[in-house]
């Protein structure tokens, strides 16, 4: 639910990772160290000391450990990041922390567990959306987040996974930011079907569906056409050897075990344990004040994450004109500055006040 963007595509961005790069470790529940999870792949930017923590989850499987790290620091605004995927980790969204501590939010970068930062456990039963709902919580009350604070921002995936905390435990919120994702898997299909293959060339489509109909995934083919004729466009706008290292970094240490059984191997639409999620007619449950963000270029529709911002009770909608499903990336100007705007005006800064806080970081 990452775009379409899989752990396929590094070969065609890096021309070096391996599947075996990228295994899940074993997450036995005694807290591995992301080295001991993954020990063929360094990790020169793992940082146990600045603001990093592991927090124990309980899980119908045993207790493992996932990596969260606080950056910046603020008593009424403190904001929880949940990545996408699933199985990618936080490491795309790190540029969150080059603009939100210096506007005074508190930021919290955190992996799933199964993502490569945190424990990853050989346990397919714990890819189920209600378990990490139930982790989402554990981890707010670990850093003891509540009503009168937390924030809670998820992209893509990460969006699903936050819809459905606001509906379980929408009472612990101060607000909600669903960045790049819509609120049907089914709608998300069709509008990769009827909007963004029929902007393919006819040539180019035929020979991608050609692939994924003889299960073909793994062909190198399959990849670079996507690269050259989707991503590119839709997923990050910029050539592909131009794309930010903690972008390529987030798919290096992507765990497939994870995002194949809940996405599925199609690369142009969902087909996993996600396909029929749908929650269009329950977000007018959701009255937290909610922010959606969406972007022209992006996988998901546009106008659809607008219609959302208007069916939540509490909804506004954020366009980025220049943006793809990577709008923090492409779009970053009028993103940032918005999602900074939200936070502020939910916590009651006035127009002076968050101007100020955005033009001077």
């Amino acid at each position: 639910m990452f775009g379409d963007f899989r752990f396929r595509v590094l070969p065609v961005l890096l021309c070096a990772v391996a599947m075996g790069a990228c295994s899940p470790g074993t997450g036995t529940g005694t807290g591995t160290s992301p080295e001991e999870n993954s020990p063929s792949v360094e990790l020169a930017s793992f940082d146990f000391e600045d603001g990093a923590r592991l927090i124990p989850v309980e899980t119908p499987k045993g207790t493992f450990n996932v990596w969260t790290k606080k950056v910046g620091d603020s008593p009424t605004m403190k904001v929880l990041v949940l990545h996408g995927g699933p199985g990618v980790t936080h490491e795309y969204l790190e540029v969150l922390a080059d603009f939100l501590p210096g506007a005074g939010i508190e930021l919290y970068l955190y992996d799933q567990l199964g993502s490569f930062y945190s424990d990853q456990p050989d346990e397919p039963d714990l890819w189920q959306i209600p378990r990490f709902v139930d982790e989402v919580e554990q981890v707010r009350q670990a850093l003891g987040l509540g009503p009168d604070n937390f924030y809670l921002f998820g992209h893509s995936w990460g969006g699903i996974l936050a819809i459905e905390y606001a509906l379980e435990h929408g009472d612990q919120l101060k607000g909600l930011v669903i960045s790049n994702m819509m609120a049907s898997i089914p709608l998300y299909n069709e509008y990769a079907e009827t909007v963004l293959m029929p902007q393919m060339d006819p040539a180019v489509l035929a020979e991608i569906k050609a692939l994924e109909a003889a299960e073909d995934y793994e062909n190198p083919r399959y990849m670079e056409l996507l690269m050259e004729h989707h991503y590119v466009d839709h997923f990050l706008r910029a050539p592909a050897d131009q794309w930010p290292a903690e972008v390529v970094a987030a798919f290096d240490h992507i765990n497939p075990n994870v995002y194949v059984l809940m996405q599925g191997p199609s690369e142009l639409g969902a087909s996993g344990l996600l396909v029929d999620w749908d929650r269009t007619a329950d977000l007018v449950n959701i009255t937290v004040p909610t922010l959606v963000i969406g972007a022209r270029y992006d996988t998901m529709d546009p106008a659809h994450m607008e219609w959302m911002a208007d069916e939540l009770p509490n909804g506004s909608y954020l366009y980025c004109p220049n943006g793809s499903h990577a709008a923090h990336h492409d779009d970053q100007e009028i993103y940032m500055e918005g999602l900074i705007r939200f936070v502020h005006e939910v916590d009651g800064g006035t127009a002076d006040e968050i101007v100020e806080r955005i033009e001077n970081p």
